[in-house]
């Protein structure tokens, strides 16, 4: 008899001090820890959020979403490079260049972020340094069409032509039908007096992509030998793109103080006065 009751007495205990410990877990809250790994796909998910925004040109909230993707994750280049991007879109260069060098901290071998940085560079009017930031990233990728063509622009704008063209040669040599380099090969010759070779060139690009810059560029060069033909040209080039009426336009796709010259008097004929009017009545 006594063997049967201690016998019963752990039973019941065991038992009790199982559903206690029940008792005590359906309580206490669980609360979700997440790993490294799954706070730097939350990162990166985030990120390409922002980017979107960026694209859809929601500024101030691709902003917003990539500086949280960024705290959240302050080891990813890719990262710093996306709120780079959103900085730029809203004007915020300093701070872009800050968020670029602290990618190029973490991993110094990306070319992007030293394009990137050029073009901030550019649009701060830091020639010099926009042009060290493209050797670099071309240093990292030789083959960049795009890089080489940026860095032929500024040797533009520094009225290098020479250095210019050899560059825009390069990047041509590397995407043939890249009418843009070969559209500013023709602005190069021009300002060196070779007419000819300018009209070969916008030829040549306008077989690519009838643009309107290449369009203007021919018809300024032909006005004097055919003004018919080039007041044709104009009126298509100022149909397709109004902006290239304005001479502060034209200047700030590198067009050189000769062809602009050129351009103006085609400009002020009398049978593209219309064509002008309306031109300007679109961008205003």
């Amino acid at each position: 008899m006594k063997k049967l009751l201690k016998k019963t007495i752990w039973i019941f205990f065991i038992c009790f001090h199982f559903f206690q410990i029940e008792i005590i877990q359906a309580i206490v809250p669980y609360y979700y820890f997440p790993t490294i790994k799954n706070l730097q796909k939350q990162s990166l998910y985030i990120g390409k959020n922002a980017y979107q925004l960026l694209y859809f040109g929601l500024y101030e909230d691709s902003l917003n979403l990539a500086k949280l993707a960024v705290k959240i994750n302050a080891k990813d280049e890719k990262l710093w490079l996306i709120l780079a991007e959103t900085q730029i879109a809203n004007k915020k260069y300093k701070n872009a260049l800050n968020s670029l060098n602290k990618a190029e901290q973490i991993n110094p071998n990306i070319s992007e972020i030293y394009f990137t940085k050029s073009n901030v560079y550019l649009k701060i009017s830091q020639q010099t340094k926009a042009k060290n930031a493209l050797e670099k990233g071309i240093k990292i990728e030789p083959n960049n069409h795009k890089a080489i063509f940026q860095l032929g622009n500024i040797l533009l704008m520094e009225k290098n032509y020479l250095g210019a063209i050899k560059l825009f040669d390069k990047s041509i040599k590397i995407k043939p039908d890249f009418w843009q380099a070969i559209n500013n090969k023709g602005l190069a010759y021009f300002e060196r007096n070779n007419v000819n070779l300018s009209i070969k060139l916008f030829e040549s690009a306008i077989s690519i992509e009838e643009n309107a810059e290449p369009l203007l560029g021919l018809a300024s060069c032909i006005n004097i030998q055919d003004n018919k033909l080039a007041i044709q040209l104009a009126k298509k080039a100022l149909t397709k793109d109004p902006k290239y009426v304005n001479y502060d336009y034209r200047k700030e796709q590198l067009w050189g103080e000769k062809l602009q010259s050129s351009t103006e008097i085609l400009l002020q004929n009398e049978q593209l006065k219309k064509d002008v009017i309306l031109a300007k009545s679109k961008i205003n």
